[in-house]
């Protein structure tokens, strides 16, 4: 089932994220960063146990990132990370969001989406806030695409 993160989903959240991220497929998050950006998280839980995530966050007037898509190995390529896109994108259209980013280790999945790459130099100054302070500054592997919405 899919449905927005609840407070005591934030430790499987930060333990689903944070397995990939030491296998540097993603960025890790902090407790305190996941406690204090819940509102932009989405889940998949099956039998209490959370086996996805994805963030969507708001940046700067019509700019959303979506952020933080994992899901356990066991569920990939059964849907589920369409799924939390698209919960994603859905949500960022009924804000009021008319573009949407994602740096990302992964771009297939968001090439299915109409996600197309980018150069990190065409993305606002904006979100360099949150770049800088990442360990992997300013060596970032991560890919830039870019989808406008309609």
């Amino acid at each position: 089932m899919i449905r927005k993160a609840r407070i005591e989903d934030i430790k499987q959240i930060q333990n689903l994220i944070n397995f990939f991220a030491k296998q540097d497929l993603m960025l890790p998050r902090s407790l305190n960063e996941l406690y204090e950006n819940i509102r932009d998280f989405w889940v998949c839980q099956e039998n209490k146990r959370i086996v996805g995530c994805c963030a969507l966050h708001i940046c700067w007037d019509d700019l959303a990132e979506i952020k933080s898509l994992a899901v356990v190995k066991q569920r990939q390529r059964k849907g589920l990370g369409a799924e939390l896109v698209i919960a994603s994108l859905s949500e960022a259209k009924q804000l009021g969001a008319k573009k949407v980013f994602v740096l990302t280790y992964g771009p297939e999945i968001f090439k299915r989406f109409g996600f197309k790459r980018v150069r990190h130099s065409q993305l606002p100054h904006k979100i360099w806030a949150e770049c800088i302070n990442c360990p992997k500054f300013p060596n970032c592997q991560e890919i830039a695409m870019f989808r406008q919405l309609k």
